[in-house]
């Protein structure tokens, strides 16, 4: 692998993390919103993300079959969770249905900050890696001027 494909691995990563990050921040934002745009509660989100090969379909072939099976990773897009949504007893909130109960989106605070811890570690370790890689590219350079 050159350095070049190890930077393009790192921000994939560090590309999907931030989009997980900012799906969280959304849910943590609207935990408590019953009224949306398309109406009705908040759904929760979640990010959907896979497996993507590095190189090209050409750059696969000039390659080894070691370096064949490089992958990153993209987001393919944020979808909306299907739980169920909370009812709550407030007869007096506008959002109140007849028997006064409001729904809420079923979103679990801790869950989400669990979600939040786990993909900033994610993102501090990409974040690594690109620096890494350059720190080998700066040396491989001062290698070539001695």
């Amino acid at each position: 692998m050159d350095f070049m494909t190890a930077l393009d691995v790192g921000a994939s990563g560090l590309k999907a993390q931030r989009a997980y990050l900012n799906v969280i921040s959304m849910n943590l934002a609207n935990a408590r919103t019953t009224r949306t745009m398309e109406g009705g509660p908040y759904r929760r989100k979640s990010v959907s993300m896979e497996s993507t090969p590095v190189y090209s379909p050409f750059d696969q072939a000039m390659w080894d079959r070691k370096n064949r099976d490089l992958h990153g990773v993209k987001v393919t897009g944020v979808v909306n969770d299907n739980r169920p949504f909370k009812q709550v007893y407030e007869p007096t909130h506008p959002d109140a249905n007849e028997q006064g109960y409001v729904f809420y989106p079923d979103i679990n605070v801790v869950e989400e900050m669990a979600n939040m811890v786990t993909a900033t570690r994610s993102y501090e370790a990409n974040v690594q890696t690109v620096q890494s890689v350059k720190q080998m590219f700066r040396r491989a350079l001062m290698i070539g001027q001695g």
